[in-house]
């Protein structure tokens, strides 16, 4: 039995908690459309029209075949936006399907996500790491996690040894990194002091890249060599300016409480202020940290976990997990296991690390791999996205601005602690101890990037926070991944907090469809309809699936 009460009924004790937090809450309020909305008569293929037509505004205007993020172009943009705003103002949803609904309300996210960018974040002005375009590894989410240019260089979609055609893209994508570069240095102007001194180590990294990228080029001809040469010379140089301006840089990294709630809502669509994040966060930090020490208690006459000590051991065990983990899905008929899960997860499962080179989840892997492969329910995803498309054209493609960051890290971390409530760790208790470790750790460091965001906490005093209250100094402040995540929650706003905030939202949507359907209820039912939604804000699937669309009226009526 779990020490502690469960989730759902810890998120319902918490919804009157919030619910009072909430009054008075101030927001900063973006550029409202003077057209009335429903003047024109308009249906869902009008939606549809304005999406495409959304899609190809979307990225930024192009200059010399590059992505232009001046600031000219920039208020151009912001200008534009205004009028893609007031057409969509104006379409009526009055009679349409709550499917429908709801992919009006996604557009309309994806059009404020933009118009936050322009207002708010500007990246492409405030943040350095904007301009690091080599990507070498794939995303477990949905897109790329953050704020990312126009300019990417997707590495891992590259096949080695390269063919002659693909050595031809490369060196064409990377001729275009030292013009990219020029150009922010004039676009650069913001003073956010801590996300310029932590892009330096960003752009940094993308020189190393360059270099063990022309390592695994076995015979480069001598264009792809060439451009891999003036990349490299180019990041070096933009590393040496940043470096040259940053004592200049003294201002605040945060957007501020008022914004910080403003994206939270109209553009990840999270009906929650960063008030109530803090309440909630706190709630269950202290809760995992509790429920860990009263674990150890229950276990404490049982033999302690025995890490991983080599690359044999690790391949045995990590494959071992995943075949006990989809047998156990299938077996007490949790979800329905698809052929696309076993291979999704497997091909994902790592391999091997001394252990003076482990960071937090590697030393949790190392200790029981299944406890982390819970998480990989992102891969899950990506499976059914591929395999099972999305209806709605709407829903097929990644949401921008991290607008899925809710459903995505939400679900993957629920799933740890639903699967061990459904039993996965009954032959070995010391594996639920894993569980709880990692929710304290996504709540410290999801505590600390709204003190950062709020610019309560500097970045190093977010980095000390969350090695302080992540249990057995598994966080260390010497490890990149430390420096990794609280850049990052720094850079997005709300990603921080979206694995808790997001598991919140999914427990209070399983109390509802449970109370909706009663005997009929299943976890098998609820998988299969919360999959079918699409990885979309959780508020969106809750108003899909039963009909409750409260939360996103609340949204749309806050400033």
């Amino acid at each position: 039995m779990k020490n502690g009460p469960g989730a759902a009924r810890i998120a319902g004790h918490l919804a009157l908690v919030l619910f009072l937090l909430c009054c008075g809450q101030a927001v900063a309020a973006a550029p409202v459309p003077t057209a009335p909305r429903g003047t024109a008569a308009a249906g869902y293929a009008d939606l549809l029209a304005l999406y495409a037509n959304w899609q190809r505004f979307a990225p930024p205007p192009r200059a010399l075949g590059l992505p232009d993020y001046s600031a000219a172009a920039m208020q151009r943009k912001a200008a534009a936006l205004k009028r893609l705003q007031a057409r969509l103002h104006a379409i009526r949803t009055t009679g349409w399907p709550v499917e429908q609904q709801v992919d009006y309300e996604l557009l309309r996210a994806e059009l404020n996500g933009l118009d936050f960018n322009l207002r708010v974040l500007m990246p492409w002005a405030r943040d350095p790491a904007f301009y690091a375009t080599l990507e070498t590894e794939e995303s477990d989410t949905p897109a790329h996690e953050g704020p990312t240019s126009d300019a990417l260089i997707e590495l891992w979609q590259y096949s080695f040894p390269l063919t002659p055609a693909a050595q031809q893209k490369l060196a064409a994508e990377l001729r275009g990194v030292p013009p990219f570069l020029r150009q922010a240095h004039g676009n650069l102007t913001g003073n956010a002091r801590d996300l310029w001194k932590a892009g330096i180590g960003t752009v940094r990294a993308q020189a190393e890249n360059l270099r063990e990228l022309e390592q695994r080029i076995a015979t480069p001809s001598a264009e792809l060599l060439e451009a891999v040469h003036a990349a490299e010379a180019a990041t070096e140089e933009f590393t040496r300016w940043l470096e040259q301006q940053a004592p200049s840089k003294t201002g605040p990294s945060g957007v501020g409480k008022a914004n910080y709630t403003w994206n939270l809502k109209h553009v990840h669509l999270v009906p929650l202020s960063w008030d109530e994040e803090v309440v909630l966060l706190k709630r269950e930090l202290a809760r995992a940290h509790a429920a860990l020490r009263f674990e150890e208690q229950r276990n404490r006459a049982l033999p302690a976990l025995v890490p991983i000590a080599s690359a044999e051991e690790y391949e045995r065990r990590a494959n071992d997990a995943v075949t006990r983990y989809i047998a156990f899905l299938r077996d007490r008929d949790v979800l329905e296991v698809r052929d696309f899960h076993d291979p999704a997860m497997r091909a994902r499962i790592g391999h091997f690390v001394p252990e003076d080179k482990r960071n937090f989840f590697l030393i949790v892997s190392h200790n029981e791999p299944l406890a982390l492969f819970t998480h990989f329910y992102h891969w899950f995803d990506h499976a059914y996205m591929r395999f099972q498309p999305s209806a709605s054209a709407l829903r097929r493609e990644p949401l921008p601005y991290n607008i899925w960051d809710n459903r995505s890290e939400g679900m993957a971390t629920a799933v740890e602690e639903l699967m061990m409530d459904a039993g996965l760790y009954d032959e070995n208790p010391r594996q639920r101890e894993l569980v709880w470790i990692m929710l304290a750790q996504r709540c410290a460091r999801g505590l600390a990037s709204l003190y950062s965001q709020a610019n309560i906490f500097d970045l190093q005093q977010a980095k000390a926070f969350q090695v302080r209250w992540t249990p057995r100094g598994w966080m260390r402040p010497d490890l990149d991944l430390l420096g990794f995540e609280q850049q990052l929650y720094l850079r997005q706003p709300g990603y921080g907090t979206s694995y808790v905030t997001g598991k919140y939202l999914i427990d209070e949507l399983i109390k509802d469809r449970s109370a909706e359907l009663g005997n009929e209820f299943s976890t098998r039912r609820f998988f299969a309809e919360f999959n079918g939604a699409g990885v979309i804000p959780v508020s969106l699937i809750r108003w899909e699936l039963t009909g409750q669309d409260d939360a996103i009226r609340a949204i749309n009526a806050s400033p």
